[in-house]
């Protein structure tokens, strides 16, 4: 557990917004490499490990995401201030007020943050009742700058990307919070799991592939470089926490179905009863306004039975919170599997 959060915190410190994910996918890359697990980049970027099995039989594979939500620069103001273009799915009100990186072509970070455009409430009195949205946010830029020329001298054009402070807090009560829980604490238990495994000489029962993929934000990462004798193929994503939701913070869900259609029910079930024999938790849920890299896989001609757990977040999209329960759960679960022999 220990080498589960503090990967998990290290890897949300990492920026990793989709498209721009290759320091995430190396420290992946490095941390399979410290347990004497192989793994190759693919060309797409994303990064597929292979660990041996007992068995060949019925290759199995594990896939969770490591890009997150983030911007690009889509326009340099009069006044020097970005205007941003969303890399999928952020909730504008929640960004207001964030600190972020611009991070340019050279290689620079130039910090910023995330402002109501004429936010003063002394000047303007619609800025508490205005809606917040691509808009009318605007990054205010931590140097001096006051024209779209001068913003340029900085390095910064349009294209480069944003990255969001994460704010990764860690609390007694064993709850996490930061942004980005979404996916990197799946990635985190998969390695866990494996880690776990590997120390105690454990192999799997199955010749099993683990992707990392780097497109999932936008709805095509799932299908990169997987083995097309594939069996089982069991998706690590976060789970839903809101009104209505079976799961909760401190649990790991299994998701029956979502707005792609449902999920393997033979593979499934039999995750169902592997959490049963390890005293696992395991809430089944409906995510009503959801895909992932499963629906990707099947919908790019994968043949194999998929399912997919995680430990529930809240807010997701927002400023996230899990508990280390869930994140136990769910990594013990991962384990389970690698190693059930039915």
């Amino acid at each position: 557990m220990d080498y589960l959060v503090q990967t998990l915190e290290d890897l949300i410190n990492t920026p990793s917004p989709t498209g721009d994910t290759d320091w995430a996918v190396s420290f992946v890359q490095q941390e399979l490499s410290n347990m004497g697990v192989s793994s190759e980049i693919t060309h797409k970027g994303a990064l597929v490990a292979t660990m041996d099995g007992l068995d060949d039989a019925e290759p199995r594979a594990l896939s969770a995401h490591v890009d997150t939500l983030g911007m690009v620069v889509a326009e340099i103001k009069s006044n020097g201030r970005l205007r941003m273009n969303a890399l999928n799915g952020i909730m504008w009100p929640t960004v207001e007020s964030e600190g972020v990186t611009i991070q340019t072509r050279s290689g620079n970070g130039i910090k910023g943050s995330i402002v109501l455009a004429n936010g003063a409430v002394h000047v303007n009195k619609e800025a508490g009742s205005a809606s917040r949205n691509a808009d009318n946010l605007e990054i205010r830029i931590d140097e001096r700058t006051t024209s779209a020329e001068e913003t340029r001298l900085l390095g910064i054009e349009v294209g480069d990307f944003v990255y969001l402070d994460p704010r990764f807090v860690k609390n007694e009560s064993g709850f996490i919070r930061s942004r980005f829980l979404d996916d990197k604490a799946c990635v985190a238990c998969g390695l866990a799991a494996i880690k776990a495994l590997r120390d105690v000489d454990i192999t799997p029962a199955q010749r099993t592939s683990f992707l990392v993929s780097n497109f999932e934000e936008v709805g095509h990462g799932g299908m990169d470089s997987l083995p097309e004798d594939l069996h089982k193929l069991l998706i690590l994503d976060m789970a839903v926490v809101g009104s209505g939701q079976n799961g909760s913070e401190s649990h790991c869900s299994i998701c029956v179905k979502d707005s792609s259609g449902p999920y393997s029910k033979e593979f499934t079930n039999r995750l169902r009863d592997i959490a049963d024999r390890a005293g696992v938790d395991l809430k089944p849920d409906v995510y009503p306004y959801y895909g992932s890299d499963g629906s990707a896989y099947w919908r790019s001609g994968g043949t194999a039975q998929v399912a997919l757990i995680g430990p529930g977040v809240d807010t997701s999209h927002g400023y996230e919170r899990t508990h280390i329960d869930a994140l136990r759960d769910t990594a013990n679960l991962i384990a389970e599997f690698l190693i059930d022999e039915s």
